[in-house]
């Protein structure tokens, strides 16, 4: 028998929990709520759901504060739900961690295939732990058990979900160029959409992670109107 998914909303409008609560129970999720930041915090004080729903506008912590307290201990994946002429909240929300978002009005049905798009996602990249624990490329090293970053000088740093998915499709793929369509289906389960820069965020983030900033010896490299390749020798080690 396979265990329930479980979901955390968090949101105050309670037609919105009280509608998706219905909605993701009846699709065969767990669904717990949380109407502000304190809630939602008890919660993960005791739980650890596979998903977080998390809407931007709340009372007290607002969505891009709580985000990032997440980002400190945990890799679950999080979809923002934003207001629809907000974009800016979208890059935001990407830049802090969040793994994909929805605007406002959204169809229930759009966000149960994101919802279940992420955590296939999720999934494939547990079961694809290499039986090498490190991946050595140029002056780091990809934990793959504790998903953090490595670098010769000492430093470390752990990634946030959608980043360890995106660095892991690099180096599966290293000195090929990669859409954006690939990128997004592998980082978030479906392609991109008209006009949208998510991915670029995600490029950028993960260029600040790896200190990749000079522009002739990146990398990561931008091949214009192509997408992106990581230049890089990749080996592995236990």
């Amino acid at each position: 028998m396979t265990l329930q998914k479980q979901i955390l909303v968090v949101d105050d409008d309670h037609e919105i929990l009280s509608l998706l609560q219905q909605y993701l129970h009846k699709s065969g999720f767990a669904v717990i709520t949380a109407g502000e930041g304190q809630q939602m915090l008890a919660h993960l004080a005791c739980q650890q759901p596979d998903l977080i729903i998390l809407d931007i506008m709340l009372p007290g912590d607002d969505g891009f504060t709580l985000c990032r307290k997440v980002r400190q201990h945990s890799n679950v994946p999080i979809i923002m739900l934003t207001a629809n002429s907000d974009e800016m909240d979208r890059i935001v929300g990407l830049e802090l961690g969040a793994d994909d978002y929805i605007a406002k009005p959204f169809s229930p049905r759009e966000l149960l295939a994101r919802i279940k798009a992420l955590l296939r996602r999720a999934e494939v990249t547990a079961q694809a732990m290499l039986p090498s624990r490190y991946i050595r490329f140029n002056q780091w090293r990809l934990d793959t058990q504790t998903q953090s970053l490595l670098h010769d000088s000492g430093d470390q740093f752990e990634l946030s979900g959608s980043d360890y998915r995106l660095l892991q499709l690099f180096l599966q793929h290293p000195n090929e160029i990669l859409n954006r369509d690939m990128i997004s289906d592998a980082t978030r389960g479906r392609e991109i959409l008209p006009m949208e820069r998510g991915i670029d965020v995600q490029i950028s983030r993960l260029r600040q992670r790896l200190a990749d900033s000079d522009k002739h010896k990146r990398i990561i490299k931008t091949i214009r109107g192509s997408g992106y390749t990581l230049v890089a020798q990749v080996s592995y080690e236990r």
